[in-house]
């Protein structure tokens, strides 16, 4: 039988009180009562910075020894580590896999419903041991009940591992948190549809993961100011936003920002250490490698 009791505790199942009507409200009623409910997720992940912020710390620090940083989800947990995994290739131009994850019922569970595979304990731990994680890598269990069997096989067997551990979760006190080394509770509340979590859990985990990565990227050197100096220039919109990344850096002209981006074989932080250095590329390279990819510590060397 299941266990009733425990899993309508959880304040992801709750009922929500403000939206009990809801079904008899007309469209636009409906959308400030969902903007209203959504306007407290900031609030929720803004008491849960600090150990955000230890764990990008760690995940960085992970992925400059070599490792990886794996998000582990099912359902719209699992999606919502996709995005935010997929999307570091081409804004910092990092190797496919160094965040990667692992959603349970495979990338099928992206297009479709399979929310069947997520009471699969030993799924979880038979993905860890098939991606070959170790002690050099981090890996992230996500999951709005904090209580998802498939992500809980998977810290149990990453930490044996050796593997750091981390969780996002958004309820109080939840299982996979005293499994981790860090965890992370965002608790926003019941949802406006009783249990539907791909609304305000949904939402405050693309936060929190957006936050991982961006900050430990930043940490990387993946960021100069606040431009992404890596991004990868793979179709005319991102040239152009490559282009005018060389400019912003460097006050060059736009003539010369695309001149540089060609002789840097289309890497944009080479170009702005060329620019500011006024250094060849090779010579642009051996600082940008000195200074572990930091274009600010790179034209300090100069």
């Amino acid at each position: 039988m299941p266990n009733f009791e425990e899993i309508e505790e959880l304040e992801t199942e709750k009922s929500n009180p403000k939206t009990l009507e809801i079904d008899t409200m007309d469209p636009l009623s409906i959308s400030k009562i969902m903007n209203e409910e959504d306007k407290k997720i900031a609030l929720a992940v803004e008491k849960v910075l600090e150990p955000i912020s230890k764990l990008a710390e760690k995940i960085s620090d992970a992925i400059k020894g070599g490792g990886r940083c794996v998000y582990v989800g099912a359902g719209t947990s699992g999606r919502v580590a996709m995005i935010d995994a997929v999307e570091t290739v081409p804004t910092f131009d990092l190797p496919v896999g160094t965040f990667m994850t692992i959603l349970a019922g495979g990338p099928d569970a992206m297009i479709r419903s399979l929310e069947n595979v997520e009471d699969d304990w030993g799924g979880g731990a038979k993905e860890i041991v098939k991606n070959g994680i170790s002690y050099k890598d981090v890996v992230v269990g996500i999951s709005a009940s904090g209580r998802t069997p498939f992500v809980m096989g998977a810290i149990e067997k990453a930490k044996q591992l050796g593997a750091i551990t981390g969780s996002v979760s958004n309820v109080k006190n939840a299982k996979l948190s005293s499994m981790v080394d860090i965890s992370i509770e965002v608790v926003t509340g019941p949802e406006v549809v009783t249990g539907s979590t791909r609304l305000k859990a949904g939402t405050a985990q693309k936060m929190v993961l957006n936050m991982l990565s961006t900050i430990s990227m930043i940490r990387l050197g993946k960021v100069y100011k606040n431009l992404m100096v890596d991004v990868t220039p793979i179709n005319e919109k991102l040239v152009i936003r490559a282009i005018n990344i060389i400019v912003n850096a460097t006050g060059i002209s736009k003539e010369k920002a695309e001149m540089l981006l060609r002789e840097s074989k289309m890497r944009p932080k080479v170009a702005i250490v060329m620019a500011l250095t006024n250094s060849s590329l090779k010579e642009a390279e051996k600082l940008l490698e000195k200074s572990s990819g930091s274009v600010r510590n790179a034209i300090k060397k100069v």
